[in-house]
């Protein structure tokens, strides 16, 4: 599997934990529900201060993010 399908696996297990929709997530991050998705099946990639902001906003750390094991 990708590291960047990984990376939205992983970024849509934490927003699932935060009890966030796509749409919920894209607004707080000033972006389309359909850039989340496509970040989540790996389709895209977002700027570094997107990653950032979105860790926040998850409670996460980016490291986690980066976690596939």
């Amino acid at each position: 599997m990708s590291r960047l399908k990984n990376l939205g696996l992983n970024i849509k297990k934490y927003r699932e934990k935060k009890k966030l929709t796509q749409v919920n997530l894209a607004i707080k991050l000033g972006l389309s529900q359909e850039y989340i998705c496509r970040v989540e099946k790996g389709q895209k990639f977002m700027s570094l201060k997107k990653l950032f902001e979105l860790a926040d906003i998850l409670e996460v750390s980016v490291k986690n993010l980066f976690n596939f094991e």
